[in-house]
């Protein structure tokens, strides 16, 4: 296609030039036969044309050089100047020696082996035409001269069509030599090995872009991979543990026999606790991994308020905690309820399992900072239990990770499960100090583009707690009784 476009170039190059010397040629000409004209009508009464022909010719009016001059008057012969011969003996020209053009014709042919350029023209007395104005000038300097540019635009044109395949061939070979190495780095993926990189490219161009994101979707792709090994090993570890206890009774049991009512009865009941830890464990497993699927989730309305009023509600039902609910006036946001409902009472079955009967949890909601440089609607939950020391607080957030619980027996996937909830409605779930309660505080922050409705609404900061310490309008608490026979707790 290069070439093509060379060569076109080229051809209309020269093709310009030659008529651009033709056209100068004929111009020179028309500008000697108006002289001659304008002369003409001026000559001496008297005087014949043949005869002013003459003179004017032989005063040297017209320049000799390359030029043929032949003024034919009707019935008087032929004035000739230069190297007329030609001319006079071609036959296309000699037919206007008896018979004047009606017209001014200008033509380019070859002559005696020369290329020239003829202008024919009329010579008029009056309406009638009475000779022929014939010049040829001769265009072999313009034609060596064409032969020069013709020669200088090849060279060019191959220098230029040289240039741009080599550049073309070496840009082509880098790319494809990129492309090459994105292929072998793909099949080493698809045999397992997922440590393979492209690495840094030495352009900064679209294909060091895609060499880039091409490794950081080898990165996230290892990352995912890893993190499924991981999840598979820590399930395996969950999984095998009660299965292994429920096993081991069960084969007690069948080598001490079964006539012994209360020891059956004793490793039946192991045996069922052993299985709902189990089925708890992997009705979790579920909801990670639905929270791990953000294209499920179905967004409406939430009424942050009416949730965790209901959360805080049936929590209380089952464990003997003191239950506050703080969030002032409607506060409205697009979440998936469920995904946000399981999330919350994850965290709330974490704080029961931090704290004893008789501690205290507080629920709440709020727009403003939930910390330094995070903006939108905070959805936290607080207690009274040890909290979680600072360093371990990262690692809380990680699958089947427990510190800060009180009980062995936990799952370890609420926090994890509050996470992936929260990311995947684009926000971000952090942990802290409790200030009202001195425990630990989770909070999940929704992004700003998520609040629908917002009315009196506690403006919090990152320093203000949920739960302070004192009677406060605007927290609904819920209580239960203690253990059989003890007075019934009550909210501070």
């Amino acid at each position: 296609m290069l070439a093509v476009a060379l060569a076109a170039v080229v051809a209309a190059l020269v093709q310009n030039f030659s008529t651009s010397y033709r056209t100068a040629a004929a111009n020179e000409v028309g500008r000697q036969l108006r002289q001659f004209e304008q002369s003409a009508s001026r000559r001496p009464p008297g005087q014949s044309l043949r005869q002013f022909a003459v003179q004017f010719l032989q005063q040297g009016q017209v320049a000799p050089g390359g030029q043929a001059v032949v003024v034919s008057v009707v019935g008087s012969g032929l004035v000739v100047i230069g190297n007329a011969a030609p001319i006079v003996q071609d036959p296309a020209v000699s037919r206007w020696f008896h018979q004047p053009p009606a017209r001014t014709r200008a033509f380019s042919t070859t002559l005696a082996g020369s290329p020239v350029e003829v202008v024919a023209a009329p010579l008029r007395s009056g309406n009638r035409a009475v000779g022929t104005y014939i010049a040829a000038e001769d265009l072999s300097p313009f034609v060596a001269e064409r032969q020069r540019v013709l020669v200088i635009s090849l060279v060019e044109a191959g220098i230029a069509l040289l240039v741009g395949v080599a550049s073309a061939y070496l840009l082509l070979r880098r790319l494809l030599r990129t492309v090459g190495r994105m292929t072998t780095t793909a099949a080493g993926i698809g045999r397992g090995d997922l440590d393979q990189r492209l690495g840094e490219q030495p352009g900064n161009d679209e294909v060091g872009e895609l060499a880039h994101t091409f490794d950081t979707m080898l990165d996230r792709l290892q990352a995912a991979m890893s993190s499924q090994r991981r999840l598979l090993a820590d399930v395996s570890h969950q999984l095998r543990t009660p299965l292994t206890v429920a096993r081991g009774h069960l084969e007690v049991l069948g080598r001490t026999g079964a006539g012994d009512r209360r020891a059956v009865r004793e490793t039946l009941d192991l045996v069922i606790d052993e299985l709902d830890h189990t089925t708890k464990l992997v009705e979790r497993l579920l909801m990670l991994g639905r929270a791990m699927e953000p294209q499920l989730f179905a967004l409406e309305p939430v009424d942050l308020a009416e949730l965790l009023s209901s959360i805080g509600g049936a929590a209380s039902v089952l464990a003997p905690r003191d239950i506050a609910v703080r969030c002032e006036g409607p506060l409205v946001v697009m979440a998936d309820r469920e995904q946000l409902r399981g999330a919350v009472v994850n965290l709330v079955d974490n704080a029961v399992h931090a704290t004893s009967p008789g501690g205290r949890i507080a629920l709440g909601a709020h727009v403003g900072n939930g910390r330094p440089g995070a903006h939108g609607v905070t959805v936290a939950v607080e207690d009274s239990g040890p909290g979680i020391p600072e360093a371990q607080r990262a690692a809380a957030l990680e699958r089947f990770a427990r510190p800060g619980a009180r009980e062995e027996d936990g799952s370890g996937l609420g926090l994890a499960i509050a996470k992936e909830v929260a990311q995947a409605h684009g926000g971000s779930i952090w942990i802290d100090e409790s200030p009202g309660l001195g425990g630990a505080r989770v909070s999940i922050l929704l992004p700003p583009g998520s609040l629908l409705q917002a009315g009196s609404l506690l403006q919090a900061t990152p320093q203000a707690g949920l739960l302070p310490p004192g009677p406060d309008r605007g927290v609904s608490a819920h209580q239960r009784p203690a253990a059989p026979g003890g007075p019934p707790t009550t909210p501070p």
